[in-house]
């Protein structure tokens, strides 16, 4: 029973429910001055607490996506997803494979051309040499006949850490949010590639090339792009290609857009950071390589570096979000800079949570197509 199925969901919460009924109805029957009744009393309430606290947890980890399985849980998703044997990146199944293939969430028996299609997809990087899953989505019109020689803009779409890639598509409904824009008119149908930014599980790279470690930067500003150029009628011009994230993924978007900017014409950032943090979860990123780090500090990188050719857009909220501050001094500096285009979306009030980015995704998608051609 997986840890994110409504199976588990299901039985936690019956369980909780049982042992309720079970200490209400058993209570009188222990009132008792006895060791046998204090202990029956002390195991009841600690059972239908301990269930109580399962039952929110795993709904919690339903909602936010905090940790994928058992073994991720459990931290024992050890591997840290590098493939050591480059010939698998050139066999005959080629850089990126479709595992299976499904329906939106939603529109299961829709036909393909009115629905479009989720793809579960690994991808192995080229040169970074990193293997890691994600999710392709395909609009309706890339199965339409009226567009079979067009080529589509493509957003890459991040998680938060350690997210993961399924809530996306399910909890955030990139795939939905994005189909009806399109059928609205107030977007172009995009092909839509959301994973972690988590691609050397469990460790949190930050999307740093880490010296003698996973060439996380590399992987998303060259592997991803030539694996899903080699797969699908992608655009390969300048200006087909954009990103977003949540937090963490948030501040990949950004830091891609500036760094990479022949590569993602736009960036944008729902509840971003704007500086690499290094804790337990990343470990050593930069093993002492002071340039390495300024480049992963995006206040340094608008002072110090030529500005960047590229559209951003960042959002926080007034109450709830601890980047607000940061996110206004961002704003300032990459105005200042008179080349890089900046916009924001700026709430009353929302925490760092699924709810706010809910809020903030289909008006950030719309930006974001809005700075990418469709050739």
């Amino acid at each position: 029973m997986g840890l994110t199925s409504n199976s588990l969901l299901v039985l936690a919460v019956a369980v909780a429910v049982v042992l309720f009924g079970a200490t209400l109805w058993l209570w009188p029957r222990l009132a008792r001055r006895s060791w046998r009744a204090l202990g029956g009393r002390v195991g009841l309430l600690l059972a239908t607490q301990l269930a109580l606290i399962c039952s929110l947890g795993v709904a919690a980890n339903q909602t936010f996506g905090f940790y994928a399985g058992w073994d991720d849980l459990l931290g024992r998703e050890t591997e840290q997803g590098v493939i050591v044997d480059q010939s698998a990146t050139t066999g005959a199944g080629g850089p990126l494979q479709v595992v299976s293939i499904k329906s939106p969430p939603g529109d299961s028996g829709s036909r393909v051309s009115v629905a479009g299609q989720v793809q579960k997809v690994d991808i192995v990087g080229r040169v970074s040499r990193i293997a890691t899953p994600a999710y392709v989505y395909l609009p309706p019109e890339y199965f339409q006949p009226r567009f079979r020689t067009r080529t589509f803009p493509v957003s890459v779409v991040l998680t938060g850490y350690p997210g993961t890639a399924q809530a996306l598509v399910t909890k955030l409904k990139y795939p939905a949010v994005a189909r009806g824009l399109a059928k609205d008119g107030r977007a172009q149908p995009m092909i839509l590639v959301m994973m972690r930014p988590t691609v050397a599980p469990p460790r949190d790279t930050e999307c740093v090339d880490i010296p003698q470690g996973p060439q996380t930067e590399t992987f998303f500003a060259k592997d991803l792009p030539e694996a899903v150029l080699a797969h699908y009628r992608a655009g390969a011009r300048p200006g087909s290609w954009g990103i977003i994230g949540d937090s963490t993924g948030g501040y990949c978007a950004l830091k891609l857009a500036m760094r990479h900017p022949g590569v993602y014409a736009a960036g944008a950032g729902l509840s971003a950071y704007y500086t690499a943090p290094v804790d337990p979860t990343t470990g050593d990123l930069f093993h002492g390589d002071r340039s390495l780090r300024d480049h992963a500090d995006l206040h340094w990188l608008l002072a110090h570096e030529p500005a960047p050719d590229t559209s951003l857009l960042v959002t926080s909220s007034k109450v709830g979000e601890h980047n607000y501050r940061d996110t206004l001094r961002f704003v300032k500096e990459v105005r200042a800079t008179g080349r890089t285009r900046i916009s924001s979306i700026i709430l009353d009030s929302g925490g760092h949570n699924f709810n706010t980015w809910r809020r903030e995704v289909p008006p950030a998608l719309q930006w974001l197509s809005g700075q990418l051609s469709d050739r």
